[in-house]
């Protein structure tokens, strides 16, 4: 007598982890913060008597220390692990929020800049990298675009809410309910980062120059092949300098031209952070489906359209749409090229990639908050945004030629040849 087998089949794994998520709770915190004053950071310059030039200059000069700390910050990441690495950004961004508070002028609310780039260059190559590390190849872009959406929130809550606190409290005010955010998140990311050395999940290494010398050496290679990764950075690069022209500037015209309140300015936020977060999971869905290049090429037209139409309308509701259409555009870009860019490099130097492709562009776009606050005395206040919608738009050819998808198990290929 023959024995029926019965199989149970496989549970799905979910998209997000366990720990991915509780990652993104961390992060939601933190940004929640960062979202209060981040776009009001120009106003409240201009409060500490920065005229538009100084403050064009001022977002130039708070570049230059990322330069020399987003590399390192991506191969810090590579080398202690995820975890660590974002751990240890957080204690320094707890000073970030120091610095702000103290500042009697303008010109030492970059002390507190400085701490923030440090933070930065310890997180932002750590994030991607470890997303990518929670996901399969071939559901990459579909975790981002969730993971972008779940972290979106911020750009929801956090805008308003700093909008309305520095409204009716003060800067000052806003700025120390944003720090009690990023505090919380502080202590769960110090939280997570000993957990992963109790459980094994992260695996530090030694640093070492020259295991910093073989990650700068895969990379450059990678960048002067002229392949993906080469058209990658000249793009990106192209649309970071545009938007470094004028993103900083967006909420002096917003104010002073367009007559909004620190309240509104902050809803318009949300409203960005409203539409990106619908478009995200859908973006990364169709990135998965079918390529990265189609979502890419997408977000660079409507946020050429978002430009054409800021410097054209009137009125918090026409400024609401410019700021939806910016959203989605951003929406459908930011899934795309993080999945394209984790699928092109190995992962043992995702986190020196991310980093690496941070510092090229800001190089690059170094001088750009000067040159557009000269544009703004000198010519315009619309001259940066038009030029910075042109760009956008000139972007579109080489991304549709040459951005092609990796196929399926290209990135073992990648990592097998290294």
């Amino acid at each position: 007598m023959e024995l029926e087998v019965t199989t149970i089949p496989k549970r799905a794994e979910p998209l997000i982890s366990r720990t991915l998520l509780w990652f993104m709770i961390a992060m939601m915190f933190a940004n929640i913060g960062g979202n209060m004053y981040g776009a009001l950071l120009p106003l409240y310059l201009k409060e500490l008597g920065a005229s538009v030039g100084q403050i064009g200059l001022f977002f130039t000069l708070s570049q230059i220390i990322p330069l020399a700390l987003q590399i390192l910050g991506g191969w810090v990441s590579d080398t202690l692990g995820r975890l660590r690495s974002v751990a240890l950004g957080s204690v320094a961004g707890n000073l970030t929020f120091v610095g702000y508070l103290l500042a009697p002028t303008w010109h030492f609310v970059l002390i507190g800049e400085a701490f923030s780039a440090m933070t930065r260059s310890l997180i932002g190559p750590s994030f991607s990298a470890f997303i990518a590390e929670q996901s399969s190849e071939q559901n990459r872009a579909k975790v981002f675009g969730l993971t972008d959406a779940l972290f979106m929130i911020v750009g929801v809550v956090g805008p308003p809410l700093g909008g309305w606190l520095a409204d009716a409290y003060g800067f000052r005010a806003m700025l120390a309910v944003a720090w009690a955010f990023y505090a919380v998140a502080t202590v769960m990311r110090v939280q997570m980062a000993r957990n992963a050395r109790k459980n094994g999940e992260a695996h530090p290494q030694k640093l070492s120059f020259s295991g910093l010398r073989q990650n700068l050496g895969t990379m450059f290679g990678l960048l002067a092949s002229g392949g993906l990764i080469t058209w990658v950075l000249i793009t990106d690069g192209v649309r970071d300098i545009a938007f470094a022209l004028s993103g900083n500037l967006m909420p002096l015209y917003l104010e002073s031209i367009g007559g909004m309140t620190y309240q509104q300015i902050g809803w318009l936020g949300s409203v960005f952070g409203v539409c990106m977060m619908l478009v995200n999971v859908p973006a990364g869905w169709l990135a998965d489906k079918k390529g990265e290049r189609i979502g890419i090429v997408l977000g660079f037209l409507l946020e050429a359209l978002a430009m054409a139409l800021f410097v054209n309308t009137q009125g918090f509701w026409g400024y609401a749409i410019t700021w939806a259409l910016f959203g989605i555009g951003v929406g459908m870009m930011s899934p795309a090229y993080n999945s394209l860019i984790s699928k092109a490099v190995p992962e043992k130097v995702r986190g020196t990639a991310f980093g690496l492709f941070s510092t090229s562009l800001g190089l690059v776009s170094l001088p750009s908050p000067w040159i557009g606050a000269q544009m703004w005395e000198r010519m315009s206040p619309r001259v940066p945004f038009l030029v910075t919608g042109a760009a956008a738009l000139v972007s579109i050819v080489p991304a549709w030629a040459k951005f092609k998808t990796p196929g399926k198990g290209s990135e073992e290929k990648v990592n097998s040849e290294q």
